[in-house]
């Protein structure tokens, strides 16, 4: 059996033998006092579209400002963009931090608040939106976009209009355009955009029913399927299915034609991840009462719900680490690497992410490549999640208990760069 390590990422290549990887060059901690600036100098190769050469010398200063200087960053969510080298993710209980790689004028990193945005608990952009946010938070959704000298974006009749505090600096400007209202204040918790980026689908742990909306109506429609509160709600990729689950176990599977659904239930506790493979013909799924995924693969072509769930085993798993279920799991675009935190375990296994590598042929198969470990005092991971657009292999992005947000590039061997 090979001997687990502690995975450590190279700028330059991906392998499952151990080797080094520098935290100063991607981890940043978010210093202490707010007011805090520091002069800095910037090398124009910084403003490279290689987005390695910009990682090198930006994300050093990017994340620059600390709202909870006594206490431990709540990091609850982290989102990059579908299409862009942007990174956005929740800072405190009402703030939203955004760095834009793609930026030539911005060398810090924008900060987004506003009086309506309370309690925050998700993020997602808008995908073929151009540079748009939606940041689940109490009593509906911020819609966050954009503005350029001389082109503002544009805010919906009758919402008020609310300019994002910007680091020193800061190129790019975004405005609150929109403030969709959840029904009865109700906390939103969950989030999705449909593939061209015209619906957005929230829901509540406090709710039954999950709303789409027209986002540029600003209109929603309640859906609602049994009676459980909502944990997850995920739209495919290409858009035919969609996906939530609740907290008493069940889950439903929707064909988006007629919105017509099957209802799923779990003997392995409630749905805490989900994911899609690039082609939208099944999806991956983590209980929260088991160390075993779940790969429901649909039998025929769209609309059809036809589908059966096939188990997905994580090779040592628990022999190695000794946990007691997983936490959350984040699938990158490619489908070739698996990132996995897991609840409890050993001393030495406690608060990590496992790395898999991942195989569809057409089952989904995984092998146990190693683990990342988090800066800091006993890290644990809040929140992570993959940027499957850079070319050259997959971006993970962690958010740790201990303050940092640190991005691990996965970088694959067929992928070097020159």
């Amino acid at each position: 059996m090979i001997e687990p390590k502690i995975l450590m990422a190279n700028f330059l290549e991906w392998s499952s033998a151990p080797f080094h990887f520098s935290l100063n060059s991607l981890c940043h901690r978010l210093p202490e006092n707010e007011a805090e600036q520091e002069g800095r100098t910037t090398d124009e190769s910084s403003h490279s579209k290689n987005l390695v050469a910009v990682l090198q010398v930006v994300v050093k200063d990017s994340l620059r400002r600390f709202f909870y200087p006594n206490d431990e960053v709540d990091l609850q969510g982290v989102s990059w963009h579908q299409h862009k080298h942007i990174i956005a993710f929740i800072s405190g209980t009402d703030q939203v931090i955004v760095h834009d790689y793609e930026d030539s004028e911005g060398k810090d990193s924008c900060t987004l608040t506003n009086e309506s945005q309370r309690d925050v608990r998700v993020l997602e952009w808008r995908p073929n939106g151009g540079r748009m946010l939606s940041v689940a938070c109490k009593g509906g959704i911020c819609i966050w976009a954009a503005s350029y000298t001389g082109n503002a974006a544009s805010v919906r009749h009758g919402v008020a209009s609310f300019l994002g505090t910007l680091s020193r600096g800061s190129g790019i400007r975004y405005t609150l355009v929109d403030f969709l209202r959840s029904h009865s204040n109700e906390q939103i918790s969950a989030l999705s955009w449909s593939p061209d980026g015209r619906y957005l689908a929230s829901a509540s742990y406090e709710s039954s029913s999950f709303t789409v909306w027209d986002v540029a109506q600003g209109m929603g429609t309640p859906i609602r399927r049994g009676l459980g509160g909502i944990s997850m709600l995920k739209w495919s990729p290409t858009g035919d299915y969609f996906f939530a689950a609740k907290f008493d176990g069940t889950f439903y599977l929707w064909e988006t034609n007629t919105w017509t659904s099957e209802q799923w239930s779990s003997t392995s506790g409630f749905v805490k991840g989900a994911m899609w493979e690039p082609d939208g013909r099944m999806i991956l799924l983590a209980f929260s009462e088991s160390s075993t995924l779940g790969s429901i693969h649909f039998a025929s072509k769209p609309p059809s719900l036809d589908a059966h769930l096939l188990p997905v085993d994580l090779p040592d798993m628990m022999m190695l680490t000794g946990s007691q279920g997983i936490e959350k799991i984040a699938w990158d675009d490619s489908g070739d690497r698996l990132a996995v935190s897991y609840k409890g375990g050993e001393e030495l296994y406690r608060g990590l992410i496992a790395i898999y590598d991942t195989r569809r042929t057409p089952l989904v198969s995984a092998s146990l490549i190693g683990f990342i470990r988090g800066p800091g005092d006993n890290p644990k991971p809040l929140a992570f999640s993959f940027h499957g657009k850079f070319k050259q292999g997959p971006l993970l992005s962690v958010c740790w208990s201990s303050g940092f947000c640190c991005t691990y590039p996965l970088i694959f061997r067929s992928h070097v760069l020159p």
